[in-house]
């Protein structure tokens, strides 16, 4: 994939590198302010989040949005669903621009596409944000009356079945049981999948957190669990290192530090170059679970919003996570490649195959349609 090096503010680069499009939006009333990146769409129409954050500047905003809508398609594709990649940012302070009429200008920004970009929550945006949209637009997720309504239940299932999957492969075991975890970062998806993680008899959690508030309701949970300070996480002897807050900590100086035989954690854009960091591992002897694959319940639960949510149908959809990431290390073995670029190959394989057997034409069949009431 492509480094921020290699670009720079030209919009015309991204679309040259394979974007389908870019669009700036703003609303003068509210201050809202921000940028569209359509990554693909032969699959169906683009779905990804939206993030609210104070960029230094419009070129980094531009560099981050097109990295994320990238990542969408990749994931999309990977989780087996039919649709593409796309993401949202807003710039700005979101403590200081957001209420009612702000969200909900942004919802009619939405509504404007028609249809070609499905969002949802991601960094700063909440289900009550979701909510004021939805009053505006007819494709946002995550809004009780169409589903589900949080993401955070199935990226937490999907996490935990990826973690199975890695250890099936990696130490020839159908549970976690006698194995030891190293947690880093205990939000919402963390907490989530403690029911899951309690069927289990672990040996030992360590974990990590800068938030006083997550570390002591992480310690209800699992009063025996051990805290370390961030720094101390890397270096815990554990059978699984688990990421699970911010990207790119896998890097030159932490890589050398881990003593896990298994990643496998929720964060998004763990490895800072997959190019660099995803062979680091592989040299460690590092089953590396790919993080847009395994963490893809999130997009999952969206998807099923957008086709009819029937939880039954996307709970199945969540635990073939398993048989894709199984695939995926077939793949990796086969090829003799690094994890990550097996993700990708499965991606980019499924979207050539699809695209290629919707060649000649038919009339298909209308599935994106919110049950509106």
């Amino acid at each position: 994939m492509a480094k921020k090096s290699d670009f720079t503010n030209n919009v015309f680069d991204y679309t040259n590198d394979g974007f389908e499009q870019i669009i700036y939006f703003h609303n003068k009333e509210t201050g809202l302010k921000g940028i569209t990146c359509i990554h693909d769409t032969r699959l169906g129409p683009s779905c990804g989040g939206t993030r609210f954050y104070n960029y230094k500047s419009e070129e980094e905003a531009l560099y981050d949005v097109t990295r994320l809508a990238r990542g969408m398609t990749y994931k999309n594709a990977a989780a087996g669903l039919d649709i593409g990649g796309c993401k949202t940012v807003i710039i700005g302070d979101h403590k200081k621009l957001k209420n009612e009429a702000f969200m909900r200008s942004y919802g009619r920004y939405i509504q404007s596409l028609n249809g070609r970009v499905y969002t949802g929550q991601d960094m700063n945006i909440t289900l009550k944000d979701c909510a004021w949209m939805d009053k505006e637009t007819d494709y946002v997720s995550g809004v009780l009356r169409k589903g589900a309504g949080s993401t955070t239940i199935l990226t937490a299932k999907g996490t935990y079945v990826g973690m199975l999957a890695a250890v099936k492969e990696k130490l020839g075991k159908d549970n976690l049981d006698g194995l030891t975890i190293a947690f880093q970062g205990v939000g919402a998806v963390v907490q989530e999948m403690g029911q899951y993680l309690r069927e289990n008899d672990l040996r030992r959690i360590y974990f990590t957190d800068i938030d006083e508030e997550k570390i002591r309701q992480f310690k209800e949970l699992f009063p025996l669990a051990v805290f370390v300070e961030p720094d101390e996480i890397y270096g815990k002897k554990c059978d699984i290192f688990s990421p699970n807050a911010i990207g790119a900590v896998l890097n030159d100086e932490t890589i050398p530090q881990l003593r896990a035989s298994i990643v496998a954690g929720a964060a998004n854009n763990v490895l800072k170059d997959e190019s660099i960091h995803g062979p680091m591992l592989e040299e460690k002897d590092i089953l590396y679970c790919p993080d847009f694959v395994i963490n893809a319940g999130g997009v999952i639960n969206v998807y099923h919003e957008m086709i009819g949510y029937h939880q039954p149908s996307a709970i199945q959809t969540c635990d073939g996570i398993y048989d894709r990431l199984m695939e995926i290390f077939e793949i990796s073995k086969k090829e003799e490649i690094p994890t990550y670029k097996a993700a990708n190959i499965l991606a980019e394989r499924r979207i050539e195959k699809l695209v290629k057997m919707r060649g000649d034409h038919v009339k298909t069949r209308q599935k994106f349609q919110w049950n509106i009431e």
